[in-house]
């Protein structure tokens, strides 16, 4: 049962990737919305910037896992979604490299190019990532060959595209709990009230995520511990936020977006991708999966690194614990550099590029 273990080792990674890189995102799409002015918006960005590649990496690893453990499923997926993993790679790209370019030239066009590079970049690639695996349970045009047999619109289905406004909504609410949680003065102040305002928007959205994946894949009404854990724990994050207990609300928008991963994952099992032109031609963890030696040999090597890769990324996020101070909000007096109890970074180091 090994292509058992890695199809649950396979979700974790995706799971994991939208648990990091989903705050990420949002701070992405909200650092014009939550700083006014290039100093707020270097407060943003720089409040993620320990952490933004390193949660990237969760995504290559999940796509070298599907590689590795399932070449059937990944050479399935990944030419039917070609050309949408490649808006993805170009998404990404102008993200990270708006990271990079944004404050090396003193040009208001170049800066404002960058910015809007690092704001699309933040809300296609949660979209479109989103639509590829709401697209893997609801279905596309597989032949029995495992060969996709459908167009790039053939993509775009109902499901699909609403997996990805959901994911896309709660990296926006993730984002916003995070700076909340990392940042001070006006940038603080503007992020939970984001948090709070979009946040039942998240709440619908994840609402009705669920009801639909009930009706796709099953006849209950009662939603699964999954599921009610998802739609409990994107309450939990907005009414935390109102409350003030930031940690919590972070963590529970955490939970929310795991938990409405999980649920995706755990309504495609047994299968990993469904074709809609045949149930006999879809694609299932066993008849995709890599020889036993192989999942025996990665699985070695999973147990090893995996918790050295969790170790070390733990260790990074208790380094870079810190606030990142920004300017204080309206009407109040701005703290004295190093307030933070000196690990902060000032509003005035942030204002050089």
């Amino acid at each position: 049962m090994l292509h058992t273990v890695w199809f649950v080792i396979i979700a974790f990674f995706w799971t994991g990737f939208f648990v990091l890189e989903g705050f990420d995102f949002g701070v992405g799409v909200l650092h014009t919305i939550v700083g006014r002015t290039e100093t707020e918006r270097r407060v943003a960005i720089n409040a993620i910037g320990p952490f933004w590649d390193g949660n990237e990496v969760w995504l290559i690893i999940a796509g070298a896992s599907m590689f590795a453990a399932f070449p059937g499923w990944y050479a399935t997926m990944f030419s039917s979604l070609y050309l949408a993993l490649l808006l993805i790679l170009a998404a990404l790209m102008a993200r990270g490299v708006s990271f990079e370019y944004r404050g090396k030239v003193s040009d208001a066009r170049w800066g404002n190019a960058w910015t809007w590079a690092m704001t699309l970049g933040s809300a296609l690639a949660p979209l479109l990532i989103g639509i590829g695996l709401g697209d893997l349970l609801v279905g596309l045009p597989i032949n029995a060959n495992h060969n996709y047999t459908g167009n790039f619109f053939d993509l775009l289905t109902g499901y699909g595209i609403f997996t990805g406004l959901t994911l896309l909504g709660l990296s926006v609410l993730h984002g916003a709990t995070f700076l909340g949680l990392k940042t001070t003065g006006a940038v603080h102040d503007r992020s939970r009230r984001v948090a709070m305002r979009f946040g039942w928007v998240a709440i619908a959205l994840v609402i009705a995520f669920t009801v639909w994946t009930q009706l796709l894949h099953t006849t209950r009404i009662v939603p699964d511990p999954l599921e009610s854990l998802a739609i409990v724990s994107v309450i939990a994050a907005v009414w935390l936020v109102s409350l003030g207990y930031e940690i919590f609300a972070f963590t529970a928008s955490a939970l929310a977006m795991g938990a409405t991963l999980a649920t995706l994952f755990s309504n495609l099992y047994p299968k990993v991708m469904i074709s809609s032109t045949n149930a006999a031609y879809s694609l299932t963890a066993a008849n995709s999966s890599s020889g036993h030696y192989a999942l025996t040999v990665m699985t070695i090597v999973a147990a090893i690194f995996v918790p050295v890769i969790l170790i070390y990324q733990g260790w990074s996020y208790h380094v870079f614990r810190a606030r990142v101070s920004g300017p204080p909000a309206p009407g109040v007096a701005e703290p004295a550099a190093g307030s933070d109890g000196g690990a902060g970074a000032s509003a005035a180091d942030l204002a050089t590029p």
